[in-house]
């Protein structure tokens, strides 16, 4: 891989991330402060996975920024924490994540769409019959949420985990992930 090909994605993520900063709509601060907190499982989509599981305890906090699209449109920020376990049949790793969320919002609907991205941490990337290449990974997720009246939410995510192609090989995880939470 040459030089000039290496550099480029972060070229383009710079002039997105700059574009995207400069033109942001109206924003309202909150504070930091723990928005939830509560447990998901997870498992494998791909088939040949289908061993893979993953169980996990989170709190998520949120961050001062709300920002108002108009309409009664709201994108809130939140930082997740996780730490479980993830693992097949045989073997087992320890799994710690942190990263940013972003959520989309209607009004006083109880149901909101998410993003997500977090680095990633596994005790343990050799399981029985699966390499993830190494210990330090990355989760994506896309996501659905629905609150169940002023302290219950229940969710849905499929997630991502990949090691981002630094090591090969790079075969990335892919999970349905199911989540209840207390909310504050």
């Amino acid at each position: 891989m040459s030089f000039k090909s290496q550099k480029q994605p972060s070229v383009t993520w710079l002039l997105l991330f700059a574009f995207f900063t400069t033109n942001l709509p109206p924003a309202r601060a909150g504070d930091f402060r723990i928005e939830s907190t509560g447990a998901r499982f997870g498992f494998a989509s791909n088939l040949g996975d289908i061993d893979f599981h993953q169980l996990e305890a989170f709190l998520d906090c949120d961050l001062p920024l709300d920002l108002d699209l108009g309409r009664k449109f709201w994108i809130k920020t939140k930082l997740d924490t996780a730490a479980g376990a993830l693992g097949d049949s045989d073997l087992a790793a320890a799994v710690i994540s942190a990263g940013p969320i972003v959520g989309l919002t209607y009004d006083q609907l109880p149901v909101w769409l998410e993003v997500g991205f977090s680095p990633t941490f596994i005790s343990r990337h050799q399981f029985t019959d699966r390499n993830l290449g190494s210990f330090y990974q990355f989760t994506s997720h896309l996501g659905l949420n629905v609150d169940l009246g002023s302290r219950f939410r229940v969710g849905y995510r499929f997630q991502h985990m990949s090691d981002g192609g630094f090591v090969h090989p790079n075969p990335g995880l892919n999970m349905h992930v199911f989540g209840v939470s207390y909310l504050f």
